[in-house]
């Protein structure tokens, strides 16, 4: 479990069970270390969950421990928050859909004139990609810039960043919307695309199974090779469009 408003949530349902004294979350490893004055059952522990689904609980095999007792470290049971999986297309859907519908619309409002602008289209599509970003990061600030803080090169040394960056991503929006300074714009664009795709690469490449931000906290997204292709995207068309802005 990597979502940081996830994880907020599971630590609050699972604080209110009576014998809890704590809740430790450790999003990278998926797992929440549960301090308590006496032992609570398992299923007590789960039970807690049933309004929240989407996640359960297992037990942690520890060795030497059987595993029909609950293993316990320092008067702590440690439970695993296990990651869900789902089939590919339902894991991406989301995104391949909201792909789709700001391709379909650069494309229709490129072929609105005589001929097909190309130009258009890609001014266009990165509006339509910026401003959809931006408004599924701005639903819940907050846990967007937690999960970014998880990967990004920049959110690491400061967390204030993902609540910079989900602004400019708006404000490039809008300036591909309006045409605003083409040179400018794009410049910015791939300065911060560059930037982003550090983290994404470093995270991909060392197998690190946590959630991808790029839509916020409302989709449970996995950091994969679809992230790097969305942010190369990104820097690739803002990088045509300096050349042809030149």
């Amino acid at each position: 479990m990597t979502c940081g408003g996830c994880a907020a949530k599971v630590k609050n349902l699972l604080s209110g069970v009576k014998g809890v004294n704590d809740v430790v979350i450790d999003l990278e490893k998926g797992e929440a270390e549960v301090e308590m004055s006496g032992h609570v059952g398992t299923e007590i522990l789960k039970g807690a969950l049933a309004e929240y689904p989407k996640y359960g609980l297992s037990e942690v095999v520890v060795p030497g421990v059987a595993a029909s007792v609950p293993a316990t470290v320092a008067g702590s049971e440690v439970m695993a928050v296990p990651e869900v999986v789902e089939g590919w297309w339902v894991t991406y859907k989301p995104i391949l859909l909201l792909f789709g519908y700001i391709t379909l619309v650069a494309l229709v409002g490129a072929s609105s004139g005589e001929s097909f602008d190309a130009k258009v289209a890609m001014r266009i599509f990165m509006s339509g990609f910026f401003l959809s970003f931006s408004f599924f990061k701005l639903l819940d600030l907050r846990a967007f810039a937690e999960s970014y803080a998880m990967y990004d090169i920049v959110a690491r040394r400061w967390g204030g960043w993902g609540y910079v960056y989900s602004f400019i991503e708006l404000g490039l929006g809008i300036a591909f919307a309006i045409g605003f300074s083409p040179l400018y714009t794009n410049l910015v664009t791939l300065v911060v695309m560059s930037v982003s795709i550090v983290g994404v690469l470093q995270s991909v490449l060392n197998k690190r199974k946590i959630k991808c931000a790029c839509l916020g906290a409302v989709f449970n997204l996995p950091m994969s090779t679809v992230t790097i292709i969305e942010d190369a995207l990104m820097i690739g068309m803002s990088g045509v469009g300096l050349i042809m802005g030149l």
